[in-house]
């Protein structure tokens, strides 16, 4: 029987590799939904390619109807206002919650029995050691606080309407495609441009994961029928900023400066982000990217592509 997964936040960096994976499930049939104005570019070459349906979360009535329409087995909720750092404490993030919400109850009129949403561990606020799903949530930011607005309601609606209920929350990923603003892509951006970039110290524990291997999670929670509730995905291991931002500069050029300490930690800076993932690893999943290839596969993209598109 084929499972129809409807997604949302598909154009996005994580998203688009979520709609490649499920894709290239037997049995699956996927649905993308996305504001007419979204730019397609990462999901071009999907192959089969997924039904794509343009609606706003915003506009109730034309939700209620998309749903009808495709009418989801399994609704996958990545999409999300104000995902950049400067929108982390702007009031868009308050949209979110409604907007949800209301995807949930069109999905229940539309036959839907399950649900995932995406988090963060922005929802944990900071910490000192691995996060487990039962750690303590002080978020720090409006996204965070948000996030976890959402996960808490999600969850109650979820359960008065019998739909399953499950919330995956990212820590840290990284590939090819992501926004050119963020860490890594700036950083591999810089140094094949011959460039010295600016950074902390680089003390920081960080857990990275590859977006192939988060997709993979993601869908597996998607498709598990006893997936429920809150599952953190990382790689399980942190490793140290200044160590990671060496492999990315020494698979471009081992020789090229690397300007550590130039840049002083933020008040809020997070030291130690490492993901418990114990809950997935049970469902069977594991992260199978070697760092390595990982991040010589991402340079490779964006020595290629640079900051435009495939």
């Amino acid at each position: 029987m084929t499972t129809r997964v409807l997604l949302t936040g598909a154009t996005g960096f994580i998203g688009s590799y979520v709609a490649r994976r499920l894709a290239a499930e037997k049995e699956v049939h996927v649905s993308v939904l996305a504001r007419a104005s979204s730019d397609p570019w990462r999901i071009r070459d999907v192959a089969p390619q997924p039904t794509r349906i343009d609606v706003d979360l915003g506009d109730g009535e034309a939700l209620t109807g998309a749903l009808a329409q495709a009418r989801p087995d399994v609704v996958v909720h990545l999409a999300w206002k104000g995902v950049g750092n400067a929108e982390r404490n702007a009031p868009v993030q308050q949209e979110n919650l409604p907007d949800t919400l209301a995807l949930i109850r069109a999905a229940h009129a539309a036959g839907a029995k399950a649900f995932v949403g995406l988090g963060s561990q922005a929802e944990y606020g900071p910490s000192s050691g691995a996060l487990a799903e039962t750690a303590p949530t002080h978020p720090t930011t409006l996204y965070g606080v948000t996030k976890l607005a959402t996960c808490h309601f999600a969850r109650y609606l979820c359960g008065e309407l019998g739909m399953r209920y499950a919330w995956v929350r990212v820590f840290s990923t990284y590939g090819a495609m992501d926004n050119p603003s963020w860490m890594i892509p700036s950083l591999v951006l810089q140094l094949l441009a011959r460039k010295k970039p600016a950074l902390t110290k680089g003390e920081q524990r960080w857990d990275y994961l590859h977006v192939c291997d988060a997709a993979d999670a993601i869908a597996k929670v998607a498709l598990t029928p006893t997936a429920t509730g809150v599952f953190n995905l990382g790689s399980g291991e942190a490793g140290t900023i200044r160590a990671f931002v060496e492999r990315i500069r020494d698979a471009i050029d081992p020789s090229l400066p690397l300007g550590f300490g130039e840049v002083p930690y933020r008040p809020d800076q997070v030291m130690h982000l490492e993901a418990n993932i114990d809950r997935l690893r049970a469902l069977g999943w594991r992260p199978t990217m070697p760092l390595e290839r990982g991040l010589a596969e991402t340079v490779a993209w964006y020595r290629e592509y640079g900051e435009g598109k495939a």
